[in-house]
């Protein structure tokens, strides 16, 4: 259970409560919505058990467990660095990672306080834009974001990681199904309905189908070596297979929830659901400042968004530390230190990227405007996932002994393993490679 949590925990950030939602609204509902639950099946699954099997297998930090693998399988040295790039996209996602999620802890605070009570759109874009452009103000909620996590991480997995999903999963998912009923008393629960569940597939671009394509694979935290690094503690007599599904199950059920308590409270509000990336921090809280009780409701929503950013970023900096504690043996606090602060330092740089230090560049066809910020961000979630994830899948399904990954799952060789083999084998790594190419601006 604590790894169905923790897993869970990694899965659910703020891809599911912030990117999932104004995804399905740009790209028309229903039809987004049927191809992301498709491409969780072909895409997300598949990659998922596969580094679980990886992590549980090796039973070490990433880069350990592939070595060790590689040397028990007889394959080449260069599939060990799969571990390595894991490790480092972990620890670049979460230096830009944490300075969203002190955004979401500056909110917090900011509706809690009443501040967005009776504020317009102007308003709401010119409180946005201070606090993005303020380099002082941003590097104060980083930091705290960053102390947050690393003292989890630095407890341990027993008194740190496993206490903290047992408190903040439960707490996540109950704050969800309140927004839910909050936002069903809007009077706008059935048409959010409609709109999530009924496909018009006049509404879905190819863009939106690739689009979703790629979430469901970001959703799940695949390719960053979190999820290997949990599977290194799952029990060996749990199935892999039985645990992925409730995992991405609980993932895909959060993001629906998600869209379940957002969109209502937009609707209610006149406000816009293809608003894209501004859908949290720009749109929703105009609706908060006029809705009754919104400075509680709006406090709760920020709450959720914050717990959901912890459990993400605690994945992401738990491989990273293993490594040091395994292979240089320094103990856990100094270690979930030193990674820590070396995060936190490059975290600054995504922070002055909003201000003094941006630039534009060129990439994939848009006009980016966030320099460094944006092209951490190309590197990560356009490049260095998708072709972790890739490598993961290639590596599982063509790489290790066919033995190998049978025993890992359970020692039969029935029809799930059969088809769960062939698509890891044959349509991941193609969907996969789809996802990266559109990220590059191939497509």
């Amino acid at each position: 259970m604590v790894f169905i949590l923790a897993a869970t925990g990694s899965a659910v950030g703020l891809g599911n409560i912030w990117k999932f939602p104004y995804l399905a609204g740009e790209y028309g509902g229903g039809a987004f919505v049927l191809v992301y639950l498709l491409s969780i099946a072909l895409i997300g699954i598949p990659v998922m058990m596969s580094e679980i099997l990886i992590g549980r297998r090796g039973r070490q930090s990433p880069l350990n467990s592939l070595k060790s693998l590689v040397e028990n399988e007889g394959a080449r040295r260069e599939w060990q660095w799969i571990g390595l790039v894991g490790i480092l996209s972990a620890l670049v996602t979460i230096s830009f990672y944490s300075v969203i999620a002190g955004w979401a802890l500056a909110y917090l605070v900011r509706t809690s306080a009443g501040v967005f009570v009776g504020v317009t759109h102007e308003g709401i874009d010119s409180i946005f834009s201070d606090l993005v452009s303020d380099p002082e103000r941003l590097l104060a909620w980083h930091t705290i974001f960053m102390v947050m996590t690393t003292v989890v991480v630095a407890r341990g997995v027993k008194s740190g990681l496993e206490q903290a999903v047992k408190f903040m999963m439960p707490m996540l998912l109950l704050l969800l199904v309140f927004l839910v009923v909050y936002g069903s008393t809007t009077g706008k629960l059935t048409d959010t309905f409609l709109f999530l569940f009924t496909p018009d597939f006049s509404q879905l671009s190819a863009a939106g189908m690739l689009e979703a394509m790629g979430h469901a694979f970001f959703t799940l935290s695949l390719g960053m070596g979190a999820i290997m690094i949990y599977g290194s503690y799952l029990p060996g007599e749990v199935s892999i297979g039985k645990a992925t599904l409730l995992v991405a199950g609980m993932d895909t059920v959060i993001a629906l929830l998600a869209g379940l308590a957002i969109f209502p409270i937009a609707l209610a509000n006149g406000l816009a659901v293809d608003s894209g990336p501004g859908l949290i921090f720009q749109t929703l809280p105009v609706a908060f400042g006029q809705m009754p009780d919104g400075v509680l409701f709006g406090a709760l929503f920020f709450l959720l968004l914050v717990f959901a950013a912890w459990t993400s970023s605690i994945s992401l900096l738990e491989p990273g530390v293993a490594w040091l504690v395994e292979s240089l043996n320094m103990q856990r606090r100094r270690a979930a230190a030193w990674v820590g602060l070396s995060v936190w330092m490059l975290g600054i740089v995504t922070i002055m990227s909003f201000s003094s230090w941006s630039f534009e560049f060129e990439f994939a066809g848009e006009t980016k405007h966030n320099g460094m910020f944006d092209i951490f961000n190309i590197l990560t979630a356009g490049i260095l996932l998708p072709l972790g994830g890739l490598a993961i899948a290639l590596f599982c399904g063509w790489i290790m002994r066919r033995q190998s990954v049978a025993d890992e799952l359970g020692g039969k060789e029935g029809a799930g393993f059969e088809l769960w083999y062939f698509v890891t084998r044959y349509i991941t790594p193609l969907a996969v490679f789809v996802v990266f190419l559109r990220a590059i601006g191939v497509f």
